[in-house]
């Protein structure tokens, strides 16, 4: 009986603990979006996925007084833009961001493969575009400078995050609120295995069906080909891939990589001769994949 009592309230403590994390709503009115009777669905097995996004939000994590730093990062998880992988590529993330000092933010946005959306394919960046302003305007309350907000992303949040540094001015065409004024730029970007490309050769094609369709109009395709999009106001870039990627290849990385050194973009590239894809922060990969964290903090170090 007292083992059981035991057990109950380190339930009870986790529970609290974990609800320290605050998730805020990233909309008062959601833009591009209808009425529907689809629900988010949340699969909790090795990897917690959610899929069906309705109601985009920001979940903040916040690293001890005595670590912080100025700096923020918003997290935006993976999943070919059909569901988000979002402790793998989110929340175990935000965790290291804490640990360096870093107020981090995973962002929960809405996919287009859901029906509660008007323009599939522009919701993506919408949110991505509202988390960044949201944090820029909250940036003395949350502690952090605003010119110190970045974005990171994995494999298909690699891509929104990439739309997002090369995309930020994007105009809004629905009616705006005073914040969405504010720049959504961000000051820099890591992108971990990312989907870049959108043309045929690279691509990957789980995620650009699901953003643009099977059969995508050129200016779609070269619309979010980010490769293409790249100009001198995209923020400083790093880079993280394996060469032996099956599911997106190396060269959305590289592609993305000569477009930002031909405009005179700082950038830093890691390729690794092994890990595939998907690896996250890399803890139980052979070898010295896992010291690619180590690099980014490096990089951060330095901005």
């Amino acid at each position: 009986m007292k083992l059981r009592l035991i057990f109950f309230f380190m339930a009870i403590s986790f529970v609290k603990l974990q609800a320290q994390n605050e998730v805020i709503s990233l909309w008062t009115t959601i833009p591009n979006s209808i009425k529907t009777s689809e629900e988010e669905v949340i699969e909790n097995g090795d990897i917690v996925k959610i899929s069906k996004v309705k109601k985009p939000t920001l979940e903040i994590y916040t690293p001890s007084k005595r670590s912080a730093t100025d700096k923020a990062v918003i997290i935006c998880p993976g999943g070919g833009y059909t569901m988000l992988a979002y402790d793998w590529e989110g929340t175990e993330i935000a965790k290291w961001f804490n640990s360096k000092g870093i107020t981090a933010f995973v962002l929960k946005y809405r996919l287009p493969n859901s029906k509660s959306l008007k323009t599939t394919n522009e919701a993506p960046l919408q949110d991505a575009q509202r988390a960044i302003r949201w944090v820029r305007f909250n940036a003395d309350k949350l502690g952090v400078n605003p010119n110190k907000i970045g974005v990171i992303g994995f494999s298909a949040g690699g891509h929104l995050a990439a739309t997002l540094g090369t995309q930020f001015n994007t105009k809004n065409n629905f009616k705006e609120e005073p914040i969405d004024t504010i720049s959504a730029r961000p000051d820099f970007m890591a992108l971990i295995y990312p989907v870049i490309t959108m043309q045929n050769d690279y691509t990957h094609k789980g995620s650009r069906n699901q953003l643009i369709g099977k059969k995508p109009s050129q200016e779609l395709i070269e619309k979010y080909s980010n490769e293409l999009q790249v100009t001198e106001k995209t923020p400083p870039t790093f880079l993280v891939h394996s060469s032996n990627d099956d599911v997106v290849p190396v060269e959305n990385s590289l592609q993305f990589y000569k477009a930002l050194n031909d405009k005179k973009i700082k950038v830093e590239m890691h390729i690794y001769p092994y890990g595939g894809h998907g690896f996250s922060l890399a803890i139980h990969q052979e070898g010295y994949l896992h010291t690619w964290i180590d690099r980014l903090d490096d990089w951060l170090k330095i901005l």
